[in-house]
């Protein structure tokens, strides 16, 4: 063999064992899901081995399932919208700060040693009748009786952007803390205020961590089931929370396989026109 040849191949034997890990974990489960969205449940309970289309079509036909999958996207989409406003004031003063940067980014990190279903659970008392709101406000005589502040879809939003703004705020923080802060000081000197420093330096050099923490938040919101099955009411199931109905409760894997399926096409779709409109070369940027 020559060297130019196993020069070539040192690359590939060295990826082999994460590509192995990769096909096993993410690309095998995938094909069986595929395979197992063509096969039909019977009446008798039993999955009948074959190539039908009656689980596709009832996920693509029903307006039931498009309402939610809308429902979905909408959800997600505010939610990343409210980590970005959130989270980008945090980074920043994360990233500027002297001294304790390693004290603030301990504090960010407490958060993920907590589980998340604990974390959304917390919610129930905050927010329920007999919560920490409940119980303050009519001490302080400002309700007579107790408001119902939990399982709607507002609760939903406030339980997603709590497990979610740390992701965004790690992002743009990555982000903002690779800006060489001369930057702003060279346009300080040319006659700029810091807040005309701040939309035309470093604005636009952390939008790609912002993307980035976007991209993040919108995927992961737009999956999720736990936070809508603890905080949401019977009208506010997330698409995740059909594939779960699906699959845990009614034992139906095929029409469950396909509804997932369906999602992951929705998301990777918008991923792609996400890529196709910033890039991740741009992406990667942010984080890097």
């Amino acid at each position: 063999m020559s060297v130019e040849r196993r020069e070539a191949r040192q690359p590939w034997i060295l990826l082999s064992p994460a590509l192995a890990a990769i096909a096993l974990l993410l690309f095998v489960p995938l094909v069986f899901i595929l395979i197992y969205s063509f096969w039909l449940r019977t009446a008798t309970g039993a999955d009948q081995i074959g190539f039908f289309l009656d689980n596709w079509q009832e996920a693509l036909s029903d307006r039931f399932y498009r309402d939610i999958l809308l429902g979905t996207l909408k959800i997600a989409l505010i939610t990343t919208i409210a980590c970005a406003l959130m989270g980008y004031p945090a980074a920043y003063f994360i990233a500027r700060s002297r001294g304790n940067k390693a004290i603030l980014l301990l504090l960010l990190m407490l958060p993920f040693w907590v589980s998340y279903i604990i974390r959304t659970m917390s919610w129930i008392n905050i927010l329920g009748v007999s919560g920490a709101v409940n119980s303050i406000l009519l001490s302080l005589g400002i309700i007579n009786e107790p408001i119902q502040m939990l399982y709607n879809e507002t609760t939903v939003i406030l339980g997603l952007v709590h497990f979610l703004l740390p992701f965004m705020i790690l992002n743009v923080f990555v982000s903002l803390d690779g800006i060489d802060e001369t930057l702003e000081d060279a346009s300080n000197s040319l006659g700029a205020t810091k807040w005309q420093s701040f939309l035309e330096v470093t604005l636009p050099l952390s939008l790609p961590g912002l993307a980035a923490g976007g991209l993040l938040c919108f995927v992961l919101g737009a999956g999720t089931y736990i936070t809508p099955l603890i905080l949401g009411g019977p009208t506010d199931a997330m698409f995740a929370n059909l594939v779960y109905e699906a699959i845990i409760t009614q034992l139906n894997w095929p029409l469950g396989s396909a509804l997932s399926l369906m999602l992951l096409v929705v998301l990777g779709t918008l991923v792609l026109i996400y890529n196709r409109y910033l890039g991740m070369a741009q992406l990667m940027k942010g984080l890097g």
